[in-house]
């Protein structure tokens, strides 16, 4: 049985034999709660392109729609031309288009500035091919000079040619409502999914939202602090957490929810288990 909405898992690629057996496994038992797609990283720079795309590759073969992040910043016209042909070879029909971040020591390079030319060239180069998939942020990229401008530069991205959006993840419910109220002012009707992360390990999530300028709430940040180390409470407060969090995002109209999994099954079921299914 799966859940009245559509959902989604992000992994991303394994880096050993084990872990794309671990992957395997994880997916094997994520299939059961019904997804609609299933998205792949991809590291800064395409540093994962390998990896990602064997990681697409067996998605497809196992059933499952796949859908392949690409990124085109410091990347050529050429280049994505090839990486797209390469997708359209593997039957892929479905694509998360990001800008990026270039490996850490690189200059900026390439052919590609933002997010919204990449897709206004995917959608030159293939026409109606691909359903593309862009990022949204609730609470603002966490580059962006300001909310207006961060607002502009989203609705420019859409307007290129997105068919739909996948925002960060975040835990303040209002700041999704709002930045959808905002963008439908600008005239942007594309569904907007929340991205759902699970709480499982305190210490990790605090440190990669902090990186990557996701808002952790301050009473949420002191109750995974108290917790500490007692993984048991912050798996169970953590469940507890985000599952209200689901409930409130469906009952205020989100279209879905699209889970980043970090390639574990058991906290994404766990939520999926307590949302109904």
């Amino acid at each position: 049985m799966a859940l009245p909405v559509p959902i989604s898992f992000e992994f991303f690629p394994p880096k050993s034999p084990e872990g794309a057996q671990k992957l395997r496994a994880a997916r094997a038992r994520l299939y059961a709660a019904g997804p609609q797609f299933c998205s792949v990283t991809y590291g800064a720079g395409g540093s994962t392109q390998a990896g990602t795309f064997d990681t697409v590759r067996e998605i497809q073969a196992e059933g499952m729609a796949a859908a392949s992040h690409i990124s085109c910043i410091g990347a050529t016209r050429a280049a994505i031309r090839a990486h797209l042909a390469a997708l359209r070879g593997m039957g892929v029909r479905h694509l998360v288009a990001l800008r990026g971040d270039l490996p850490s020591g690189y200059g900026l390079g390439g052919e590609f500035q933002y997010a919204s030319e990449l897709v206004a060239f995917i959608r030159a180069e293939t026409g109606r091919h691909f359903h593309i998939e862009v990022a949204g942020y609730p609470e603002m990229h966490p580059q962006a000079r300001g909310p207006q401008e961060d607002l502009r530069a989203f609705a420019d991205k859409v307007r290129a040619g997105a068919d739909s959006v996948i925002t960060q993840y975040f835990f303040n419910a209002d700041a999704y409502f709002r930045f959808v109220e905002d963008a439908r002012a600008l005239g942007v009707q594309a569904p907007i999914a929340p991205g759902i992360m699970p709480i499982t390990n305190a210490v990790q999530l605090l440190r990669f939202s902090d990186a990557c300028g996701a808002e952790i709430p301050r009473w949420l940040r002191l109750r995974l602090q108290a917790l500490q180390d007692d993984a048991p409470s912050i798996q169970s407060f953590g469940l507890d957490v985000v599952a209200a969090l689901c409930r409130r995002l469906l009952e205020g109209g989100a279209p879905g929810l699209h889970f980043y999994t970090l390639n574990q099954a058991a906290p994404v079921l766990a939520l999926c288990q307590r949302l109904g299914v």
